[in-house]
C-alpha cells in the first residue's frame, strides 16, 4: 500500500505449514512482517506501530484480563491471558485457557505500552514512539468499552474502543529506496491442547506436541529467530504446490490449492509425542465438532499428496476410541466438541454411518497403499471387518440417513451414498489381502460387483444420461463425487462410461459459478466439485475449474474461504455462512492422484 504518496508499505501475513516437521508445526503461531520504502525518491523517518487488543484472549467481553510484558532472547513479548482459566473451554470460538504472545524483536527504536486504546494509541500519534509503560489494573475486555475523545475526534474516530490493548512500535529512522523491515509474532500457548479418553475410561489431558521440544520461555524466541527458515521452507514448498497444481490442471487451479494449504493446516492441533503423535481436527464454524470423520475424508487429499502419515495421524483418535468406548457397530462420526474428544460412549453421536464406515475403509487403505505400511490394516482389522460388514448390510440399498452433506438433510436410497459404500466394499478385498486374510477377498469383490450391477439399474437415468440423486427418482441428479474414490484407490472398478456419462451432464447443466450439489438446492460445494473434476474428461475439467477461479475472484462472501456458495450468485448458501473449514484440503484431489 502507499502510505500519503510518501513510502510503500507491505505487510505479510504468515502462517509456516510443515508437512513433514512434527517439531515447527506444532507450533501454534504466525508471523506478521512490515516492509517500507521511499515511493516519492526522498527520504523519510518512518515508524512503525501496531497492537492487539484483549479480544483475542476471549469470546467473553465481560472476561478480566490479565497481562505481563519480558524481553528474553533479543524478543520483547506481551503475555496476555484471561484470568479465570476455563481449561479444554470456548468462549464462542475462542479458546478460553492459554497465554497470547504479542511480541517483536528487541531492537534499536522499540517501544511498547500496555493500556487502554485511548491513551496508547493517542501517545503513539503524538509523539512516533511508546513510554514503556505497563498499566497495572487487569479489568474486563469491555471496561470502559466507549470513549469520546478530542484527539481521536481530529481522526474521525469519535466513538473508538477503548479496551487494554497491547502495543509495540519501532522507529525505522530514515527510509530511502532501499526496503527496511520489521517483524512481530502472535500465537497461543496451551502446555495442555485436548481433553481425551484415549483407552481409559476417565478423561486425562493430551499435551501440546510442542511441550516435547520446547520450554514455554524459549518457544516464542525459537519461532521468531526461525524467520529465515520458516520462508525458505514456504518458498520451496508453495513453490512445489504451484508448479505441480499448473502441470496437472493450469494457473488457475494452482490459485485455488494455494489457497487451500493454510486453511487446512489452521484446524490442526498437534498433540502427543514425537514417537506417538496424535492430531485433532476442528470443525471449524459449522459446528466445531472434534475428528468429524466427513471432515477429515474431504480434506484427505491434502495429506496423501504432502504426507500421508498425518492422515494416519488424524485416523488413530478414531480408532481407538472406536476400539474402547463406542458401542456402535459402524464407525463414530465425531469425539465430542473441540477440544473436548471424548467421544459418546452412549453411541449417540450424530449417525452417518454408511458415510463413516465407507470413509474410514477408504482412507486407511489409501494410508497402506502409499506408504506400503499392510502391518496398519493387519493391527486394525478387528475395525476394519466390524465397518466391512455394515456395508454388506447397508450399501446396497441405503436406509433414510443423512450423508456428509447434512446440511440437506436425511433421504434414503441415495445413489452418491451407495456408490461410496459399493467402492468400500470393492475396497475390501485389496484390504484383506494386505491384511493376510486373502481368503476372504472373492468374498468382497462378488459382493461389490452385484452390488454395482444394481446400482447401475437403479440408479442411472439411461435416457437423460445420469446417474439420480435417489434410486427410482429419474429426474434428480447431482454431483457423484464418490466415484473418484474408485481412481483414488486404483481399483478399476467403476465402468469408463459411468464417468463419461457424468462427465458431459457436467457440461450441460452447469451454471455461472459451477454445478448444483444436486437437485435440492442452488448450492455447491468446492471441494466435491473437485472430487468430480479429477476424474472427468479434459474439456469438464476445465469447465469446473476456470468457474471456481472466477468465484473466488467476484464472490460477494465476506469471510475467509467457504466451501458451500450458491451457483448462481456466488453468494453464500442461504443463512448457511461455512468459513475457513478444512474441507478445502480436498482441492488437492488431482494432486493426490499424481502420487
Amino acid at each position: 500500500m502507499s502510505v500519503a504518496g510518501k513510502v510503500d508499505m507491505t505487510i505479510e501475513f504468515f502462517s509456516p505449514v510443515y508437512p513433514d516437521d512434527l517439531k515447527r508445526q506444532s507450533i501454534p503461531f504466525s508471523y506478521m512482517r512490515v516492509d517500507i520504502r521511499s515511493r516519492d525518491g526522498g527520504s523519510h523517518d518512518v515508524q512503525i506501530y501496531s497492537d492487539v487488543s484483549s479480544e483475542w484472549a476471549s469470546g467473553d467481553n465481560g472476561a478480566v484480563i490479565q497481562w505481563d510484558t519480558l524481553s528474553d532472547s533479543a524478543v520483547r513479548s506481551h503475555i496476555f491471558w484471561k484470568q479465570q482459566q476455563s481449561v479444554f473451554q470456548e468462549d464462542g470460538e475462542k479458546a478460553a485457557w492459554g497465554r497470547w504472545y504479542w511480541s517483536t524483536g528487541e531492537k534499536h527504536g522499540v517501544t511498547y505500552k500496555i493500556g487502554a486504546a485511548v491513551d496508547v494509541r493517542g501517545q503513539f500519534l503524538e509523539h512516533g514512539s511508546l513510554d514503556n509503560q505497563v498499566d497495572s489494573q487487569f479489568r474486563a475486555v469491555n471496561d470502559k468499552w466507549w470513549c469520546n475523545s478530542v484527539l481521536y475526534r481530529a481522526f474521525d474516530l469519535t466513538l473508538i474502543f477503548n479496551r487494554p490493548i497491547f502495543a509495540l512500535s519501532r522507529d525505522l529512522g530514515t527510509v530511502r529506496d532501499r526496503w527496511v523491515s520489521t517483524l512481530f509474532t502472535i500465537g497461543v500457548v496451551q502446555p495442555d491442547s485436548i481433553q481425551w479418553v484415549g483407552q481409559k475410561d476417565q478423561p486425562q489431558s493430551l499435551p501440546s506436541l510442542w511441550a516435547s521440544y520446547f520450554q514455554e520461555n524459549n518457544l516464542v524466541p525459537f519461532f521468531y529467530h526461525d524467520y529465515d527458515h520458516a520462508t525458505d521452507y514456504a518458498d520451496r514448498l508453495d513453490l512445489r504446490i504451484h508448479n505441480d497444481s499448473v502441470a496437472a490442471a493450469g494457473q488457475d487451479y494452482a490459485s485455488i490449492t494455494t489457497l487451500s494449504v493454510r486453511q487446512t493446516f489452521g484446524a490442526l492441533a498437534y498433540t502427543g509425542t514425537p514417537s506417538n503423535p496424535l492430531i485433532f481436527l476442528k470443525e471449524i464454524s459449522s459446528n466445531s465438532d472434534i475428528q468429524t470423520v466427513d471432515v477429515i475424508f474431504p480434506a484427505a487429499p491434502i495429506f496423501l499428496y504432502l504426507n500421508p502419515n498425518l492422515l494416519k495421524y488424524l485416523m488413530e483418535p478414531l480408532l481407538i476410541n472406536a476400539r474402547y468406548h463406542y458401542p456402535n457397530s459402524w464407525s463414530p462420526h465425531d469425539l465430542g466438541r473441540f477440544p473436548r474428544a471424548i467421544g459418546y460412549p452412549g453411541g449417540n453421536d450424530e449417525l452417518m454411518p454408511l458415510e463413516e464406515c465407507g470413509n474410514m475403509i477408504i482412507m486407511m487403505l489409501a494410508y497402506s497403499q502409499l506408504l506400503h505400511d499392510d502391518k496398519y490394516l493387519s493391527d486394525n482389522w478387528d475395525l476394519i471387518v466390524r465397518w466391512a460388514q455394515y456395508l454388506i448390510e447397508d450399501a446396497k440399498v441405503p436406509a433414510n440417513q443423512l450423508s456428509t452433506d447434512d446440511f440437506a438433510g436425511h433421504l434414503a436410497n441415495q445413489t452418491n451414498l451407495a456408490i461410496k459404500g459399493i467402492i468400500a466394499l470393492y475396497a475390501m478385498s485389496e484390504v484383506v489381502t494386505r491384511a493376510g486374510h486373502e481368503d476372504q477377498s472373492s468374498k468382497y469383490s462378488t459382493l461389490a460387483k452385484e452390488y454395482l450391477s444394481f446400482w447401475t439399474q437403479n440408479g442411472v437415468n439411461i435416457n437423460a444420461g445420469h446417474a439420480t440423486l435417489q434410486y427410482g427418482e429419474k429426474n434428480s441428479y447431482g454431483l457423484l463425487y464418490n466415484i473418484y474414490l474408485d481412481k483414488l484407490l486404483g481399483l478399476d472398478f467403476i465402468p469408463q462410461n459411468i464417468y463419461d456419462m457424468q462427465s458431459n451432464f457436467y457440461l450441460e447443466i452447469q451454471s455461472h459459478y459451477g454445478v448444483v450439489l444436486d437437485t435440492r438446492s442452488h448450492w455447491t460445494k468446492v471441494d466435491w466439485e473437485l472430487y468430480v473434476a479429477a476424474v472427468a474428461k479434459p474439456e469438464t475439467r476445465r469447465m469446473f475449474i476456470s468457474k471456481i477461479a472466477r468465484w473466488l475472484n467476484e464472490t460477494p462472501t465476506w469471510r475467509a474461504f467457504t466451501d458451500l456458495y450458491d451457483v448462481d450468485t456466488g453468494g453464500y448458501a442461504g443463512s448457511i455462512q461455512f468459513t475457513a473449514r478444512p474441507v478445502v484440503g480436498g482441492t488437492f484431489s488431482l494432486l493426490a492422484l499424481k502420487k
